[in-house]
């Protein structure tokens, strides 16, 4: 009796369900229409705004020529039927099969799918949001059905191959032709066919433009495409080997990418990409997106560059500037590089570099977190000798400054290598690696626990420096750095708002103590002479890594926080000479450069204190064993007058001699100046 209850239950909710199923499906069919394909690809181009809401310049424009089928050549139509659909003419408007896979996949969480038929890659582009949702599946395939009973399959094809997105900004195979091989679709060959249809799958995963591993990618599709076309017999053997790989033409550049806003608007393109929003709905989607770009601050990181920065300075030297709000990730301003067109890697979100001294700081917290006092005296004698694993690993200061014994308070404000290494070695290479996880360093940057590790050895982004330096100015806050605050759809809907969510990593305690020992780095420190004018309360740390290859400065008031970092092409050529200086450190241009625009950024802002110092481990001087691993150099013996060979003993360590910044005036231990706003 039971069972048959169950199985009575089962035919009915089953039937209930297809009735509903079929009802949804009915309402929809009726409802939902064929787009036109001259009306919903069209020219409304996303605009990219600062926070104010001023324009800062537009991805995509109308960049579409129809051309009827009969001047299609067939073997660019048969090229595009062999990548995307090689059964469009005997098969059905939509894959069942292909269906399934993709809602599969997205109830998964996995990538974007649709289903694979030319049917329905024409009806999808009718909808040109991210969204995964069973609606729009429903309309593409009513779409999908009602395209088939109402048109030709020539008349499909001819839609499709007028509106599909082939990247470079360009809809449509006409466009495509021209972007790609600077040619009409009339003209193309067999070879370029081949490369236009490899592409339409997804242009920025096979454009060599983009990278050289599109470039192997499209190679095989390429090959995909040209063998599809074989097995249909569309082309014979012999015309397929005759086929080569083409070259392909470097892509046209807009106006609005040219200059530092270049930087600007590919940052922000690659950002909504990774928020789910394609590069096809960027262009024709008519979205505004509004950033976290400050334009007062924007302009003042391009002035501070282009008036503090050196004159007529080499065409490999490179400055990339970041400045981001404390506590939330916002980035306020950009400089990745004079010109985008002249170089697309932006020097502040993608180049890396030696960090130098810049890491110190991480050492330090790790220092305070395990009790040691800024108090505390080290041996500042140069050179000295630590044990890397096993290995003598020398290490001198910059110029080899003696300071003998100096407390970790001046060590941090003079940056001396001799003190900063065997503290690293007391606390644990590991903790300080941990420390600059925290404060914002990723996993990408590769950190090796060893003594240098203290010195910068590590080569991170200035972006990766700028908030970890954020998370000190927030007082032990992270927040990961964004670019995009909201994205809005043509009908003005809010699509996408930020949500930042910082995270505690550090104590309020250490980081007190922290930023009392980087504002004497700006009072009486390496960076005195470079920051000096700034006219309010600032801490930082400059940087400079072996052989003065790069140069930061990286800072902090509690409003705001940037990184500036200059470097060449590689860690085998110097800065030096550039502006007519002997030897180029954090002190020098990088702090101008940092210090000319925290000026013209704060204009207006109030003059805010740093929190007092706690003194972790108390104020008075306490003398710091060295660790065991330290070795004294041994002394070269004069020569003796006998033929006696004798071979003195070298270190074998291969590593770099690390460096800190020039020596400054003497700083005292006392409580910073309260300053009022």
């Amino acid at each position: 009796m039971v069972r048959k209850i169950l199985f009575r239950s089962a035919i009915f909710l089953g039937g209930f369900a297809f009735i509903a199923g079929a009802s949804v499906f009915a309402y929809a069919y009726f409802t939902v229409s064929i787009p036109d394909p001259n009306s919903f690809v069209n020219s409304q181009a996303t605009i990219i705004q600062y926070s104010n809401g001023v324009e800062i310049g537009r991805l995509g424009a109308q960049n579409r020529t129809i051309v009827p089928l009969a001047k299609i050549p067939l073997n660019v139509r048969r090229a595009a039927l062999s990548a995307e659909d090689r059964n469009f003419y005997s098969g059905k408007a939509f894959s069942i099969t292909g269906i399934a896979r993709a809602a599969l996949n997205n109830l998964r969480g996995g990538a974007v799918q649709g289903g694979s038929t030319i049917t329905q890659q024409y009806a999808k582009t009718a909808f040109l949001t991210p969204e995964r949702s069973i609606t729009r599946k429903i309309k593409e395939l009513i779409i999908s059905i009602k395209l088939e009973s109402q048109l030709s399959k020539d008349q499909i094809l001819e839609n499709y191959l007028n509106t599909i997105y082939f990247g470079r900004g360009s809809y449509g195979v006409e466009t495509a032709s021209q972007q790609y091989f600077n040619r009409g679709v009339a003209d193309l060959t067999l070879s370029q066919a081949a490369v236009i249809a490899s592409i339409l799958r997804s242009p920025g995963y096979y454009d060599p433009a983009y990278s050289a591993d599109n470039l192997k990618r499209l190679k095989s599709r390429f090959a995909y495409v040209i063998n599809g076309m074989v097995e249909a017999n569309w082309i014979t053997q012999e015309e397929a080997a005759a086929a080569k790989f083409p070259e392909i033409r470097t892509p046209a550049t807009s106006g609005t990418l040219s200059g530092p806003k270049g930087y600007i608007m590919a940052a922000a393109q690659k950002e909504l990409n990774s928020l789910g929003f394609s590069d096809a709905q960027l262009l024709v989607g008519g979205l505004t997106v509004r950033t976290t770009l400050n334009q007062r601050s924007q302009q003042a990181a391009v002035d501070a560059v282009d008036k503090k920065g050196p004159k007529n300075a080499q065409a490999n030297l490179h400055i990339g500037l970041i400045a981001i709000r404390p506590g939330t990730g916002a980035i306020v301003a950009m400089y990745g590089g004079k010109d985008y067109l002249v170089r697309q890697l932006n020097d502040a979100t993608q180049s890396i570099a030696l960090a130098g001294s810049t890491f110190k700081p991480f050492a330090l917290v790790a220092a305070l977190e395990a009790g040691i006092p800024l108090s505390s005296m080290w041996n500042g004698s140069s050179p000295q000798i630590f044990d890397d694993l096993g290995k003598p690993y020398p290490v001198s200061n910059y110029g080899n400054e003696q300071w003998g014994q100096t407390n970790l308070l001046k060590a941090t404000a003079h940056s001396v290598n001799t003190i900063y290494v065997p503290l690293g070695i007391k606390v644990g290479p590991d903790r300080v690696v941990d420390v600059a996880r925290r404060a914002g360093i990723p996993a990408s940057v590769e950190m090796v626990a060893t003594p240098s590790v203290t010195l910068g050895v590590a080569s991170p982004r200035v972006i990766d420096v700028a908030a970890a330096y954020a998370t000190f100015a927030a007082r032990g806050i992270y927040a990961k750095p964004f670019l995009i605050d909201q994205v809005q759809g043509s009908n003005r809907g809010v699509l996408y708002q930020a949500r930042p969510q910082g995270q505690e990593v550090f104590s309020k305690n250490v980081m007190a103590d922290l930023s009392y020992a980087l504002q004497e780095v700006v009072r009486s420190g390496t960076a005195t002479s470079g920051t000096a004018g700034l006219g309010r309360p600032a801490a930082g740390k400059t940087g400079t890594s072996e052989q003065n290859a790069s140069a930061w400065f990286s800072g902090y008031t509690p409003q705001l926080a940037a990184s500036v970092a200059f470097f060449r092409d590689n860690a085998s050529q110097t800065l030096n000479g550039i502006g007519g200086l002997t030897s180029v450190t954090g002190g020098t241009f990088p702090a101008r450069v940092w210090t000319a625009f925290m000026k013209a950024a704060l204009i207006g802002q109030p003059k805010l204190a740093f929190p007092k110092p706690i003194y972790i481990g108390g104020k008075d001087p306490i003398e710091m064993t060295p660790p065991t691993i330290v070795k004294k150099p041994k002394p070269k013996p004069k020569p003796k007058p006998s033929p006696t060979l004798t071979v003195i003993p070298s270190p074998t360590d291969m590593s770099p001699t690390p460096v800190s910044e020039s020596p400054s005036p003497t700083t005292t231990l006392s409580p910073t100046p309260s300053v009022t706003p």
